[in-house]
Formats: C-alpha cells, structure tokens, sequence
C-alpha cells in the first residue's frame, strides 16, 4: 500500500460544488528518503497544494515547494491535491475520450497521427512502442515483437503557426474539441504553477521558468488500453505500455479506478503500484527537468501492466478496459536546457551539453512510432 492507513489523517479542498471532497493524505514517522529505500516502505508523497497557492509569504510557499521537490529528488512521482482542477472537468474529459475511442476504426484512421514535429492525431494499437531505447532500429524490432496494447489521441496547442489539431466532427462527438482546449488550458495553468514552486525549491526566482513554458508547446493524450485475452499478455516484453520515461518537464496524468500504473523504485529497481487515488494528479518528472536540474531530479521509469483479468473460460481471462489522460508539459521548443546555475557546481559540473527542447522530443518521437 502507498498509503498505510494506520497513518491516515483527513485533508479537506474545496470543490466546484457547495461541498467539501475529502482526499486522504498520510503521516509518517520516517523521512521519504528512509521509507523510498525499501520496497516494503515504498511511497510516493501526497502533496496538498492548495497551501502553496493560499500561501502568504515565501517563506510558506517554501515549505511546499520542498516537499514538492524533495518528491521528485527520491521518487521521481508525486500525488497532488488541492489543484484547480475540479472533479466535474476530469469527469467530463473522461467521457468525451472514451466517446472518441467508441468511434469506427474507419472514422478514427481519418485522423491519423503522421509527423513527429506537429504530434497530433489518432495513433492505433500497436503503432507504438514506448521504451528506454534511443536507437531506432532496436525501437522497431521491440515494437515488432511486442507492441503496446493502446490507442492514443494527441493534441496540442490549437494556435500553432504551421501545426494543426485533428479533430472529429462536432457531429461524431459533439463538444470534443471544445472540451479538450478547455482542459489544456487548464493543465497548462496547472504546470506554471507547479514550475515556479520547483524553481523555489531549486533557489532560484519563482518566476525563473515562467517565459521558457508560456508557448504552451504541450501534448494532450487520451488513452484508451482495450480489453485484451491474458494470453497475449503473457507474451515476452509485451505490456499494456512498456517500461519508459516522459520527454517533458512534467506529466500529469489522470487515472480512471481500474489502475495499472507501476512506478520503478529508484533504490531498488522493482516496480511499485502507483494506485488510483480519487480527486489527485499524479505528476512526474520527465526526461528535460532532469536534464535541467543535472539529475537532481528523477526522470522514473514507469509502465502501465493488466489489472486482474475476468475470467472467461478454464484457461483465458480477459482484461478490463482502461482509460487515462497524459498531459505531457514541455518546455518552448526553442528554449535551450541546460544545466541550471543552483544544480552545478566546480565538484557537480553539468553532466550534458546544451540542446533545444525540439532536438530532444522531436528525436525521440521519431524513433518511438512506426
């Protein structure tokens, strides 16, 4: 369990409607850093944010950008609550995605996914193959062997001056488009909020990250993991998505009740549940924060595996159906990562050499799709 309930106490954040929604958070006798150091101890932190936001001085906000970047020090993964978020969007996201993926193959392959750099559009099961890799052609031998058991619907920002959206027709699934800008400018709101909390944790200005985030080059994904025979998952390497890390700054990713994330324990390198907790966001840290913090922070790995299956004969069972929603922030494409000043030091210099956010997500993209 993440959140032992022998240690549970009750935190209260106001919702949208004239109620309170009770999120549980936990206490602890032990620091983070001792608990992560053993499986058995393994967690990652609730972090209500919701007192960053109503704080009064820096000195407060201090307090929880601490505890925000200690999270991302050890785990890599932090739950939040107390986010502007309310449950009614989350909800309402949610239906329109699966309303998406309810849609003919034929209608959905009209919005094919085709271009690295626009990453935008419907990518079927299978063209995917989500992995540590960096080389291509080792990326299509595992996407051969053992593709991912999802489809996905990428979006970005609609006022892209070259890429455009691919939207369904308002009459295939009314008020999808209108839904999903919303909800991006949402997460969007949420990701500067918790980048100047990193930057005062790192020592740095709260607006130090504010002008290399505002281009809002961002991905949108749904997710939706179909139901599929045990037997297929038994294949060797095959998952619902396989062990990987994020590109960006941060995930957030939206869970539905069924689960399936596993987070890798940094320490001991086996994977941990990352269970659904209701009313949270579970924001990780990506692969261009940990460059820019010169690895102060961990970039985890993670995946997403079957939840039990429903058994269906003697032999065969069959999983679940699963939905999530990804919001991957990035940094602007043209903005430089390089090792910030409070992360190096004559005995830490920078471990890596400077390069655009476009050289590294575009690079990666590239190699992950068929």
């Amino acid at each position: 369990m993440l959140v032992p309930r022998s240690f549970i106490r009750q935190v209260v954040f106001r919702a949208a409607r004239p109620h309170f929604r009770v999120i549980t958070a936990p206490r602890y006798s032990s620091s983070l850093a001792e608990d992560v150091r053993s499986d058995s101890t393994f967690r990652i932190p609730l972090i209500d944010f919701a007192a960053y936001k109503q704080a009064t001085s820096l000195a407060e906000k201090r307090c929880i950008a601490d505890d925000i970047v200690n999270g991302f020090k050890e785990v890599g993964f932090v739950y939040l609550t107390g986010h502007v978020i309310e449950p009614e969007t989350v909800d309402r996201v949610f239906q329109k995605s699966a309303e998406f993926f309810r849609l003919p193959d034929e209608n959905k392959a009209r919005l094919a996914w085709d271009d690295p750099k626009a990453n935008r559009g419907y990518v079927q099961v299978g063209r995917e193959r989500v992995t540590t890799s960096l080389d291509a052609a080792e990326i299509a031998a595992l996407r051969a062997k053992a593709p991912d058991t999802k489809e996905s619907m990428e979006i970005g920002r609609e006022n892209h001056p070259t890429f455009r959206n691919k939207w369904p027709q308002e009459t295939e699934v009314p008020e999808f488009k209108q839904t999903m800008l919303h909800f991006f400018q949402t997460c969007h709101q949420v990701h500067t909020m918790v980048m100047k909390s990193i930057a005062l944790g790192l020592d740095l200005p709260e607006d130090f990250f504010d002008n290399k985030i505002d281009h809002q080059d961002h991905n949108l994904r749904l997710l939706s993991y179909p139901p599929i025979r045990t037997s297929l998952l038994l294949n060797d390497g095959q998952a619902r998505a396989g062990s990987h890390t994020d590109y960006g700054t941060l995930t957030l990713l939206f869970q539905d009740s069924i689960g399936g994330l596993e987070v890798q324990n940094p320490h001991t390198k086996h994977y941990q549940p990352a269970s659904p907790i209701p009313g949270t966001i579970v924001v990780n840290a990506g692969d261009l924060l940990a460059r820019w913090s010169n690895d102060v922070f961990r970039s985890t790995l993670h995946r997403v595996v079957a939840p039990p299956a429903i058994k269906v004969n003697a032999t065969e069972g069959m999983t679940p159906i699963r939905q999530s929603i990804a919001f991957f922030c990035n940094p602007n494409f043209d903005a430089i990562i390089e090792s910030l000043p409070s992360c190096t030091s004559t005995f830490n210099p920078s471990k890596y050499p400077p390069l655009t956010t476009e050289q590294y997500i575009v690079g990666r993209l590239a190699a992950t799709y068929s």
